[in-house]
């Protein structure tokens, strides 16, 4: 019975908690990071601010949350593909990438990002260290275990992953930005994939 309980509570402190990480999105979209009190969160949250502030005490703290949960992907938890072929490996990491970018809420968090910049450099940085940077590790470690197992040719790994991840988010996701519209469909974001996995082999690949 005492699982059960302590069951039932976490599940509805993650309830809470999604309920605070999308108010304050759609908040901070609205009116602005500067502009948007902990106590509106909790209040178009439904939670009261006690609720709030034993889970993110700053708001800084709470963009931090938001900031993870919009990086997070359902799969996280599948390992890292092992080296041995180059394309495969790519593939499963594009794949991943492209599902990411093309979330909707990854629109918002970047405007966010990019409208408060000049006031929160610090917002930035957040967005940078906290939510890209991981799986930008996660793809350079590949490149270099593929280097280092001869099935690659990846002097640079910090580059090669920058123009991998680049071909992938200039078709996914940076048009979602500016094109009003825009929204490739699953065999577009596939294509767009397969020739970015493409144009890795070619120039890395081991002969």
């Amino acid at each position: 019975m005492a699982t059960g309980t302590g069951t039932y509570h976490q599940q509805l402190a993650e309830q809470k908690r999604a309920a605070i990480i999308a108010a304050a999105t759609s908040l901070f979209l609205e009116g602005g990071y500067a502009g948007t009190s902990l106590a509106r969160v909790a209040e178009v949250a439904e939670v009261s601010k006690a609720t709030l502030f034993k889970q993110f005490a700053t708001k800084a703290s709470l963009f931090e949350a938001m900031v993870r949960e919009h990086w997070n992907a359902e799969d996280d938890e599948r390992p890292e593909p092992a080296p041995g072929d180059l394309a495969r490996g790519l593939a499963e990491y594009g794949r991943r990438y492209a599902a990411l970018m093309s979330r909707p809420e990854m629109v918002g968090l970047y405007r966010i990002v990019i409208a408060e910049m000049p006031r929160f450099p610090g917002l930035a940085e957040t967005h940078f260290d906290v939510g890209k940077m991981p799986f930008f590790d996660a793809v350079r470690r590949y490149l270099a275990a593929e280097h280092d197992a001869g099935t690659a040719r990846v002097a640079d790994p910090v580059a090669a992953t920058t123009q991998f991840m680049g071909m992938i988010s200039n078709f996914t996701f940076w048009p979602r930005l500016t094109v009003v519209g825009w929204d490739p469909n699953a065999a577009e974001t596939a294509r767009a994939v397969d020739d970015a996995v493409t144009t890795m082999v070619a120039r890395y690949g081991a002969r």
